[in-house]
Formats: structure tokens, sequence, C-alpha cells
């Protein structure tokens, strides 16, 4: 039997039925989390996860400060001291104090 070439793939159709990407999307999640759980046991490591509402791009990971932040803005600026980065980069500096505090 041959594979299938036509444009009938699961990933063609996915994104057309919302809840079927979402339910793969949350299997593919659970699966790396569960991943990372056994490794982190294996290695003797702690696994450390945020809470899913912490606003990590929001807040100023110079000075504290916690201002919306639209989603097609990249670029953070902190209205109270002025620090300038990239959103991402200043979220994965607040993720990486997250676990610190």
């Amino acid at each position: 039997m041959r594979p299938r070439d036509d444009a009938s793939s699961l990933a063609e159709r996915a994104p057309r039925h919302h809840k079927l990407a979402s339910a793969i999307a949350d299997c593919g999640f659970y699966e790396f989390k569960r991943q990372l759980t056994y490794k982190c046991e294996w290695y003797g490591s702690e696994l450390v996860i945020a809470d899913r509402f912490y606003p990590s791009s929001q807040i100023c990971s110079n000075c504290g400060h916690q201002q919306k932040m639209p989603l097609h803005l990249r670029t953070y600026e902190c209205s109270e001291c002025g620090f300038e980065t990239d959103r991402d980069f200043n979220a994965a500096v607040n993720l990486k104090n997250y676990v610190y505090q």
C-alpha cells in the first residue's frame, strides 16, 4: 500500500478543525512535560513550572514594573525605568528569575 500524497494529511486538515488541532497540541505538550519530568527525576534535577497566567512578558526584567503588553509589539519598553529589550528575551529573563523567587 502506497503512502498518501494528497492534501488530506492530518497536519493540513488540523487547522480547519480547531478542536482537533487543540487536542493534538495539548497532547504534544503533555508528552513534552511528561518527558521533562521523567528526565529531571532521572538526573536528580528540579523541574519548576511557572503558573499558566504568570505575566512574564509584561514585567520589566530590569526594575520589576508590570505593564500591559499587546501581542503585536515585539520590543519591551518599560515606562518606569526606560529599559528596552526584545519581548521574548525579557520574558525568558523573568522566567529564569521566577525559579529563584
